[in-house]
């Protein structure tokens, strides 16, 4: 049974306000607000909400026979818990069906892979652990920012313990072989490449409400007919794009959402596709080559590469000023440093800069809230000013410990040890004189105590005495009277 595998990419960035040059020292709040939550709010109510109930009611109705997958970048989980909690929750009902899979990412959907692996793995480890800690999955397949993929970059995914990766079935790299198969990374075998289909997601990403297609209108049959037409041979059809393709890029009014409900159903019915998560898919097909991709390769745009943020001079300077301050970063323990250092890594910052015009100029117009590329690159650097200098202050706050030496620190540690040694001495001095000086208060309230008890007896021998010599004082001139008067009586 050959095998169709949808995934689809949710990302909101956190847009930039305009920040002017007399801002820079002054002025640290660098995101707009304003425009990240009205944004968010009408592509939830267009897109987010209405599609995951669209895809419930599938999963609903099919059970476990019907699968997809999504990947969803940090910054746009941080958006959801700031703007719209409802999308959060509507996408944990989708994972308590056991039919979706959520996939591993950078956080901020960055360009990381490209020149910072310890930043790459950072990010990816942190986004990981969001998706575990909402969702109850541990992501075990990668989709890298835009499908960006390279050999280098897939051998540092297959160290991370991904299994799979998804990326761009790229002509230029596949020549005359097919993106329906599955293939393996060139360096490490054990990565499973999933490659996209460009053509057959771009008839619904891009061409579904365009009138001037041949092929317009675009409906669930005519689709399966052409699932139906692939070769027999070829055993998985990936289906990749962006979420808001549903209801923001292309509008409910186009009949987007009736094609994707009654797609399934067509499927079921009239070929003999089933639905697989990337995960499953990997594990069900046998891989029939390496794929050797020596440069990177994206899904943007018709050259399949990298132009799309790293195509000009200002991008170049953007992107190198950003992951210069990487080493400093990791000397500073501020979170708002760090939070902004996640978010202004972004690639929507350096695709804004584009300044392509010809077939591709239109979709970037469509996503850039700049009148010009230079204008998001005056605004982007006088950001990046600032924060430079925030970072420089702390790390001279911290220049008194930073430029101690190991040998120092150990004769400090010896000194700080030494002295609680001593301490502890005298500690133990001062408690034996204590005892000392205890002893000898009981002595002497010891001996106190005999000498008293010594008075009070010889005062009551003096007493007894003193009684007795009375007493025989009197004996004795009784007697002597007795003697006087006793010869009368004769």
């Amino acid at each position: 049974m050959k095998t169709i595998c949808f995934y689809f990419q949710v990302h909101q960035p956190f847009r930039l306000r305009r920040y002017r040059f007399f801002d820079i020292g002054e002025d640290h709040n660098y995101f707009d607000d304003f425009s990240n939550r009205s944004i968010m709010k009408k592509v939830a109510e267009k897109c987010y909400l209405p599609t995951n109930n669209l895809m419930l009611d599938l999963i609903n109705e099919f059970g476990s026979r019907f699968k997809i997958s999504y990947s969803i970048s940090g910054t746009a989980l941080d958006q959801f818990e700031m703007y719209a909690p409802e999308i959060l929750k509507s996408f944990q009902r989708l994972a308590e069906t056991g039919c979706v899979e959520f996939l591993a990412e950078t956080y901020s959907h960055s360009l990381s892979s490209l020149k910072n692996r310890n930043e790459f793995e950072k990010q990816v480890s942190a986004q990981s652990k969001r998706i575990e800690e909402l969702f109850g999955q541990k992501p075990k397949s990668f989709r890298n920012t835009e499908l960006i993929y390279s050999d280098e970059i897939g051998s540092i995914v297959a160290d991370m313990g991904y299994k799979a990766m998804l990326t761009e079935g790229a002509k230029h790299i596949l020549g005359w072989k097919s993106s329906n198969y599955l293939y393996t990374n060139a360096i490490n075998p054990k990565l499973k490449l999933l490659l996209k289909n460009f053509r057959l997601s771009d008839d619904i990403a891009f061409r579904f409400s365009n009138q001037g297609w041949s092929e317009w209108p675009l409906t669930a049959e005519k689709y399966v007919s052409w699932l139906k037409n692939i070769e027999p041979r070829e055993e998985i059809v990936n289906l990749f794009m962006d979420y808001e393709t549903f209801g923001e890029h292309q509008w409910a009014e186009t009949g987007i959402f009736d094609f994707m409900r009654s797609l399934p159903r067509m499927v079921f019915s009239q070929s003999n596709f089933e639905f697989l998560t990337p995960t499953e898919a990997a594990e069900k097909h046998q891989p029939v080559s390496a794929l050797h991709v020596p440069h990177p390769i994206s899904w943007a745009d018709e050259e399949r590469d990298l132009t799309a943020w790293l195509g000009n001079d200002l991008q170049d300077e953007a992107f190198n000023n950003l992951y210069s301050l990487a080493k400093k970063i990791n000397l500073i323990n501020d979170e708002n440093i760090h939070r902004d250092w996640k978010y202004l890594q972004t690639s929507d910052h350096f695709y804004y800069m584009c300044t392509k015009w010809f077939s591709d100029g239109d979709v970037h117009k469509y996503f850039n809230p700049y009148d010009t590329p230079y204008e998001a690159f005056i605004n982007f650097m006088n950001i990046l000013s600032d924060f430079t200098l925030r970072i420089d202050n702390k790390i001279k706050e911290l220049a008194p410990i930073s430029n101690v030496k190991p040998e120092e620190i150990d004769s400090m540690l010896k000194i700080l040890l030494d002295r609680v040694e001593e301490l502890k001495k005298l500690q133990q001095k001062n408690l034996n004189k204590d005892k000392v000086v205890n002893k000898q208060v009981e002595k002497k309230v010891s001996s106190g105590k005999s000498k008293n008890v010594t008075v009070s007896k010889t005062k009551k021998i003096k007493e007894i005495a003193k009684a007795k010599s009375v007493s025989t004082k009197k004996e004795t001139v009784s007697n002597k009277k007795t003697k006087t008067t006793s010869p009368k009586k004769k």
